[in-house]
């Protein structure tokens, strides 16, 4: 079959699904005259959280209702159009994608202190001056701290949005000055829906991508666009041979960490794998196994390793080897 198109990006996003509540709260806040300078979105990672944040920011620059949703808008109207060409004089983004397309280790703090001159401006066009940071997470503490300066003197109309898929590493000072928002997970039937309607997917593959996603449509899509299906069938495939390692598979499945895409590739197959081991060590300890401390550390590794192979640039064929013996050894305790 044709290969469908890829995910848009959230600011040229116009549909929406599952989170009226959060999209009615905002909306009661600016029509009672009470929006709060700064919004913190929070929920899993591609659950629709720059979708509403880049929608609410088209109602605050000025587009009008339209479509389905408090705040929907019609794709062809001006604003919005500026937004999709990132024109717009009003609206400032800060993301971990850099200009050139290639993501960044962190946001850096010069274009979070950028956030300050930016709202120490009168709108342009708008009745509003607003930025995005997505995520929030992706701030190192420097830009953090320069973010917090912003929050600590609220422009008078100006709106930050603050995306976050994990809160709990955000300063507590940053918290606390914002209004949250919880975008919570949707069904998995729902998203397996919004899945086979944009990827080449049987309707079995697609509720093994909803689950994996943990309710995140966003996350769904993007994961069948990255061949989550045959990274979770080789991370079962390894699993059950345990405690024995065909190596010349494991060579080919090394192979795919090479290049742009391979960090990315290789954070997938181990967060395949520490899914799988916790089914794993849930299933033996409801069992009464006596021992599972291997299977922990193991699983600890897998969940540490992607982390530590991007901040120290290790190799990641090495690591994954690391990892294998880890379970291997799990697997003989």
């Amino acid at each position: 079959m044709a290969e469908r198109p890829a995910m848009p990006h959230p600011r040229e996003t116009f549909e929406f699904m599952g989170h009226d509540g959060a999209e009615d709260a905002f909306e009661a806040a600016r029509r009672r005259g009470r929006l709060h300078h700064a919004w913190l979105l929070v929920g899993p990672e591609g659950v629709g959280k720059a979708t509403f944040a880049y929608r609410a920011a088209r109602r605050l620059l000025g587009a009008p209702p339209y479509g389905h949703g408090a705040l929907g808008a019609d794709p062809a109207h001006p604003v919005c159009r500026q937004i999709i060409a990132r024109s717009h004089p009003d609206l400032m983004v800060l993301e971990r994608v850099g200009e050139d397309g290639k993501p960044r280790r962190a946001i850096p703090v010069d274009e979070a202190r950028a956030l300050s001159e930016f709202f120490s401006k009168s709108p342009a066009v708008a009745a509003h001056r607003v930025a995005i940071i997505d995520a929030a997470d992706d701030l190192n503490i420097n830009a953090a701290n320069a973010v917090l300066k912003t929050l600590e003197e609220p422009p008078p109309r100006g709106v930050l949005f603050l995306i976050s898929h994990s809160p709990g590493r955000l300063l507590a000072t940053i918290r606390s000055r914002c209004r949250r928002l919880t975008f919570q997970p949707l069904d998995e039937h729902v998203v397996a829906d919004f899945v086979r309607a944009r990827a080449d997917v049987t309707a079995e593959d697609a509720l093994r991508l909803a689950a994996m996603s943990g309710g995140a449509p966003g996350r769904a899509v993007a994961l069948a666009a990255a061949d989550a299906i045959g990274l979770d069938d080789a991370a079962r495939h390894i699993l059950h041979e345990l405690p024995a390692l065909d190596e010349a598979a494991a060579l080919a499945l090394a192979d795919k960490f090479r290049g742009g895409e391979g960090q990315a590739q290789f954070n997938l197959l181990l967060e395949r794998l520490a899914d799988r081991v916790h089914d794993h060590l849930v299933d033996r300890a409801q069992q009464g196994a006596p021992t599972l401390d291997r299977w922990a550390a193991a699983w600890e590794t897998l969940q540490r390793l992607p982390r530590e192979v991007e901040a120290v640039n290790l190799d990641r064929t090495d690591a994954f080897f690391t990892a294998l013996a880890e379970l291997r050894a799990a697997a003989r305790a």
